[in-house]
């Protein structure tokens, strides 16, 4: 989490980026920084936490938010009023429209990671990106989202063929999935857009398909159009991405849904990715013997190939 350290009359000189991002980073990080010094504690705890969290502000339920804040929701109420709103849904209200207008930019995290890195360094940066993804990775184990797994390896399984889809930081999700597909199964199809012909694969797909598709804040047009294309034929859609209220969210049979914040200026990968080495492994242990005797095939192969490096036998000690 950044410190917001403010002083009334003389900000020092380090602190001015920091500052100057917190303005930039949502459309009442000014006002909560000018009134965070005379805030009680508990309160303090929740503007941190919507300095912090501007796209979380957007999208989440009040209660949600206290609860990953750390709060009581009648915290979160009494900061707002504190602010001078009526509520905390004019908080939320005013955080999506600034979130739909895209104001929080990469940029400006840019802005924000230089100067906290600036300010306590590198290891310290490293430590709390590491920590972040433990809890990010610790949530994807809970009851809700295994039973979501689950549902998206009944559909896997079940589907006459499998295409993947992902798009810029996406693509290496979508990627893996299919590459781990492929060794015990022939039924995925990646939907490459090299040359831009992804979307034509899609011909003779039908209700018996399934597309796995990723894609996160600020979502790639191009991969919520083809799903939208996709559904449309029939094709069941299993989404990965970031927000119940994302576009893939809201075309999906079943969405598994994935933390991409980070203290690094980009959003973290490493969840989704995460979750789609468990949703295609849960599949490939369904194949039984079948799908072992496709990977003993599989491993036959690279081995003609010689595509992969052998390792070195060492003399034994005499």
């Amino acid at each position: 989490m950044y410190h917001y350290i403010v002083q009334r009359n003389n900000r020092c000189s380090l602190c001015r980026p920091v500052l100057s991002w917190v303005m930039d980073q949502g459309p009442l990080s000014a006002r909560v920084v000018e009134q965070f010094d005379g805030m009680s504690a508990e309160l303090q705890v929740a503007a941190r936490y919507v300095l912090d969290h501007p796209r979380d502000v957007a999208l989440l339920s009040m209660r949600e938010q206290a609860r990953k804040a750390g709060v009581r929701p009648a915290t979160m109420t009494r900061f707002a009023k504190r602010i001078g709103l009526s509520g905390y849904d004019a908080i939320r209200g005013l955080y999506a429209d600034a979130l739909r207008g895209g104001s929080l930019d990469f940029a400006s995290k840019a802005g924000a990671q230089v100067a906290s890195q600036k300010l306590r360094g590198d290891k310290a940066l490293a430590v709390e990106m590491l920590g972040t993804l433990q809890d990010q990775l610790a949530r994807l184990a809970s009851p809700e989202a295994l039973e979501r797994l689950i549902k998206a390896a009944d559909l896997l399984t079940a589907s006459r063929r499998i295409y993947c889809l992902g798009l810029r930081s996406s693509h290496p999700v979508a990627w893996q999935a299919h590459y781990i597909l492929s060794f015990f199964d022939d039924r995925s199809v990646f939907l490459d857009a090299l040359a831009g012909v992804g979307a034509d694969q899609l011909r003779g797909a039908c209700s018996e398909d399934v597309l796995l598709v990723a894609s996160v804040a600020p979502y790639t047009r191009a991969t919520v159009e083809i799903a939208q294309y996709a559904a449309s034929l029939g094709v069941t859609v299993i989404a990965i991405t970031d927000s119940e209220v994302a576009p893939l969210a809201q075309l999906a049979e079943c969405a598994l849904i994935v933390a991409t914040e980070s203290q690094s200026f980009f959003h973290t990968m490493s969840p989704a990715f995460v979750m789609a080495e468990i949703l295609t492994a849960l599949v490939a242990g369904r194949g039984g013997n079948a799908a072992l005797n496709v990977v003993r095939q599989m491993e036959r192969q690279l081995i003609a190939l010689d595509v992969h490096v052998k390792p070195r036998m060492t003399r034994s000690a005499t």
